[in-house]
């Protein structure tokens, strides 16, 4: 849990250096490649715990406390995968759009 909110602050870091600084390292398409890279990173964890879910049934170990803790978990894993899709988005839109 402390891992996702952790992935949502590290997206918005990277979004707010963006507006704030135009540039990471000086060179777009370089910004661009992180932000593709690191949206993709910050994706692979909810999109594990899915997998999990669905498929192998890990859950089923620990069971949840509540039905309001799964509703949280399941709202926390989906806040995380748009906030993924939002730099991947940034990440390509710097990629294509710079000019160096």
């Amino acid at each position: 849990m402390i891992m996702l909110v952790a992935l949502v602050m590290l997206g918005i870091v990277y979004g707010g250096l963006l507006s704030s600084r135009r540039t990471l390292t000086g060179i777009h398409h370089l910004d661009g490649i992180i932000g593709v890279v690191l949206g993709l990173y910050i994706c692979s964890r909810p999109a594990a715990n899915l997998v999990d879910m669905l498929f192998h049934r890990r859950y089923l170990r620990y069971p949840f406390l509540s039905n309001r803790f799964v509703v949280f978990w399941l709202a926390l894993n989906t806040l995380v995968l748009l906030m993924g899709a939002i730099v991947i988005f940034i990440g390509t839109t710097r990629f294509i759009s710079g000019t160096d």
